[in-house]
């Protein structure tokens, strides 16, 4: 049975409610993974060879749902650069951990960078692996700062009153069993200062079918996320073809069991590095009741080099796209998540690059302005020139080394 086009009218909202069925088989849609590239047979063997190395060393994972959103008949298809590895990211390029998370790593798989914040890196896989990922070293086969053990973590939230908002991330939670995520997820319920609990997760764009066919799951969201102490999903659409009519449905499950639901997502070359395709991304999550909430400057981190877009190009597009659309497609905010704090872009002109400190690890110093020179090259915080004492002053409070700039 396949759900209808557009979800307005009773008729339709029922049949979003039951699981979507596979034609072939009758059963509940489960996707199929591919771990090999040499299991999808459009890509060119003469190419097979080369992506192979850089599978070998920054892994790859996909499923039959997602590599059949790609054109394959466009080489430069978006879906495909999302997906499929590039002979570029061999380059000599950035750094694994380009934000320092170990530096605020206070336990096994915990993160405490913000003073209300925590981030539980509860699993070391994916729905699938985003080229342009920022924690690849995860995946990686010597990396263990992932754990499936939570109980450190739970004990320090639980010790820490301040902690108000954790984040479940990773990795990918909803790819965990439902069995486990029940578990942490009362665990954390328990706490009673804990008042929002955040599921960062791409599996609504990998796998739509992961909540509309698992009740157990839609039950666990229902009972946790109150009128009181919502759960939020922060989705990950990149492109507005991932918002396929299955996506939408599972969107709007989420929705349904009391989940509210915003997107967040890195401005990517060759994906969504034009106007018109964050515009119309922007404007699509607004009407299916997941707005934008982060576009992110992307992290300079290894392997990355053929996805990168300087902040002022970034800049120029995200303000070209928040133009257009209503007041709910515009509420995005264009960040750099530096390993100081999220630093937010907030204009450029002929000269300058104006920042603001959206948040930052000591509380005191957020909403600090910074100016810089402007760099129509740069592509991370650490490139640019502060224009004055004041400016070198500010990233100094910040942590940043200032020393090659003044």
């Amino acid at each position: 049975m396949r759900h209808c086009r557009r979800l307005d009218g009773g008729v339709a909202l029922i049949r979003a409610a039951l699981p979507q069925l596979d034609e072939t088989t009758g059963r509940p849609h489960r996707v199929r993974y591919v771990r090999h590239l040499d299991q999808i047979p459009n890509i060119p063997p003469a190419e097979l060879a080369q992506l192979k190395r850089v599978a070998e060393k920054y892994v790859f994972r996909a499923n039959d749902y997602y590599l059949g959103l790609i054109d394959w008949e466009d080489p430069n298809d978006p879906i495909k650069q999302l997906i499929i590895p590039r002979a570029e990211e061999l380059n000599d390029f950035g750094e694994l951990d380009a934000s320092n998370e170990e530096a605020v790593t206070v336990a096994h798989g915990v993160q405490h960078k913000y003073d209300d914040t925590v981030l539980l890196l509860c699993n070391e896989v994916c729905g699938a692996y985003c080229r342009y990922c920022f924690r690849k070293r995860l995946f990686m086969e010597e990396n263990d700062e992932v754990t499936n053990d939570v109980t450190a973590g739970i004990a320090y939230i639980a010790s820490h009153p301040e902690v108000r908002n954790v984040l479940l991330t990773g990795g990918d939670p909803l790819l965990m069993s439902t069995r486990r995520l029940t578990e942490i997820v009362e665990a954390l319920r328990d706490i009673p200062h804990v008042e929002i609990i955040r599921l960062g997760s791409k599996m609504p764009a990998f796998d739509p079918w992961r909540l509309v066919n698992d009740q157990k799951l839609q039950d666990l969201l229902r009972r946790h996320s109150t009128p009181e102490k919502r759960i939020y999903l922060m989705a990950h659409f990149d492109h507005p073809r991932e918002l396929t009519e299955e996506a939408v449905t599972g969107i709007a499950c989420f929705i349904r069991n009391g989940v509210i639901c915003v997107n967040q997502c890195p401005l990517i070359r060759g994906v969504n590095d034009e106007a018109d395709v964050l515009a119309e991304m922007y404007s699509k999550l607004s009407y299916i009741g997941c707005p934008p909430y982060y576009l992110f400057q992307g992290r300079p981190t290894a392997g990355n080099d053929p996805y990168t877009v300087p902040i002022v190009r970034g800049w120029e597009l995200f303000s070209e796209a928040i133009r257009r659309g209503s007041g709910l497609a515009r509420r995005a905010r264009f960040c750099m998540s530096h390993e100081h704090g999220k630093i937010e872009i907030v204009a450029v002109d002929e000269r300058h690059i104006y920042l603001r400190c959206h948040r930052t690890k000591d509380p005191a110093l957020a909403g600090r302005f910074l100016i810089f020179k402007r760099d129509d090259e740069a592509l991370w915080l650490d490139d640019l020139e502060p224009i004055d004492p004041d400016g070198a002053q500010a990233l100094e409070a910040l942590g940043c080394c200032v020393e090659r700039l003044v």
